[in-house]
């Protein structure tokens, strides 16, 4: 069982780094698009907690989500307590 989570956890950490690289590319409204909208929709609903809690940062006229980054170390460390757990 704790197998099964922590591989379900290490697909989700692969959609947010899809999403993150998606992001990079502008909209074009061909296949990218449609792929960005599966995984935007996939990772939202633990994003957006997120991103109410921590505004974007500013730099420049950017303005930086950091709510991909906080997931993802979160899961790593959900991720380490769980592997030490199925040691035992």
């Amino acid at each position: 069982m704790i197998a099964l989570i922590d591989n379900l956890l290490t697909v989700f950490l692969i959609l947010i780094f899809a999403r993150i690289i998606l992001s990079w590319f502008p909209p074009s409204g061909g296949v990218i698009d449609q792929i960005r909208e599966l995984v935007g929709r996939a990772t939202d609903w633990a994003m957006e907690p997120l991103r109410k809690v921590i505004p974007p940062v500013r730099v420049g006229s950017m303005a930086l989500d950091l709510s991909p980054l906080i997931l993802i170390i979160g899961i790593q460390i959900l991720q380490g307590f769980l592997r030490g757990m199925g040691r035992v």
